[in-house]
């Protein structure tokens, strides 16, 4: 019970712990204090890097999900066959609102969960040590907003990505100049017209890869104090943790948003991008449940890779800011 309520109370943000009866006004009051930079900081360095680096692993899934039938040998095939076709430039297609768009999207998603955490976690507790059962709850429902925020912000810059990587009328544009191109014509707002399959697809993969990397850190920091009667600090552990913690936050996180991924290729892969519901149709009707799992072996690959040195990047220069590792606080 002790090891229990240790580890339950130890998922508290910093500044939940110890919540008198005030409640939400305590804690919101506290938040704002740790509205710290940081966070917005590390989310936005870790995330544009790592969906960065991995854009050619996006550009042959987002191939295979928006031409399944032309790309349907597997990931390796695939990627030959663009190389050949298009050159291997093509598979930097979308590097620039790859990288501007997820940084923005992790500086405001990352931000965003770490700020609200405090909030929430008081505004459902009022007493911390009496609830302790609404911590992961309160978890929860900061990723649902921090996801739900991100989704707004990088809604014009994946449609842009897109119909870069599908679209041959916008193969050889970037950022700058494709964006202004899909806004003179389609319209501003045709950017959002993916927007439930955005939330589709970032809400469930925030609330796995937040709260995941959260929480098997917080349990490794735990676990390592109490087989180790006389460790004082996390120091040596620290990195082992956060790979760890990372890797099964990146399992969690692919498979929980796989189809809301392949749902949003399918909305933007035309130039005009299709409603919510005729999206879903269209996809069952080409392949039943399994069609929402096209390119899954590729995405894995693309997502584990994105994620694991996502969040090992996010607690390293979280930490050269000042700020303490996931979970070991």
């Amino acid at each position: 019970m002790r090891v229990r309520a240790a580890f339950s109370l130890s998922l508290l943000p910093f500044s939940a712990r110890g919540i008198d009866a005030s409640g939400a006004a305590a804690a919101a009051a506290a938040a704002v204090k740790l509205l710290d930079y940081r966070y917005f900081v590390a989310g936005g360095v870790c995330a544009a890097t790592s969906h960065g680096i991995t854009t050619p692993i996006d550009v042959v899934k987002t191939k295979m999900q928006a031409q399944p039938k032309r790309f349907n040998k597997g990931m390796r095939d695939a990627t030959m066959q663009i190389i050949k076709e298009d050159g291997p430039q093509a598979l930097l297609g979308g590097l620039g609102p790859t990288v501007v768009g997820y940084g923005i999207e992790g500086a405001i998603k990352f931000g965003l969960y770490e700020v609200s955490k405090p909030i929430i976690s008081g505004w459902m507790m009022g007493n911390a040590e009496a609830k302790l059962g609404s911590v992961p709850v309160s978890f929860l429902l900061a990723s649902i907003l921090a996801g739900g925020v991100a989704s707004i912000i990088l809604c014009p810059m994946e449609s842009t990505r897109i119909r870069i990587v599908t679209d041959q009328n916008y193969a050889s544009l970037g950022l700058l100049t494709g964006l202004p191109k899909l806004i003179q014509e389609e319209g501003f707002w045709s950017t959002f017209s993916g927007i439930y399959a955005m939330l589709a697809k970032q809400v469930p993969y925030t609330m796995a890869k937040q709260v995941s990397f959260d929480v098997v850190a917080t349990a490794l920091y735990t676990l390592w104090f109490n087989l180790s009667k006389t460790a004082t600090s996390t120091d040596d552990i620290k990195f082992f943790v956060s790979v760890l913690a990372a890797f099964v936050a990146s399992i969690f996180a692919c498979l929980s948003s796989q189809p809301g991924d392949v749902i949003l290729t399918e909305t933007y892969k035309e130039s005009k991008p299709k409603s919510f519901a005729r999206v879903i149709a269209t996809i069952y009707k080409r392949g039943g449940i399994g069609a929402f799992f096209t390119g899954t072996g590729a995405r894995i690959v693309h997502v584990s890779t994105i994620i694991t040195s996502q969040l090992v990047i996010y607690d390293i220069v979280k930490q050269l800011l000042g700020l303490p590792a996931t979970g070991s606080h």
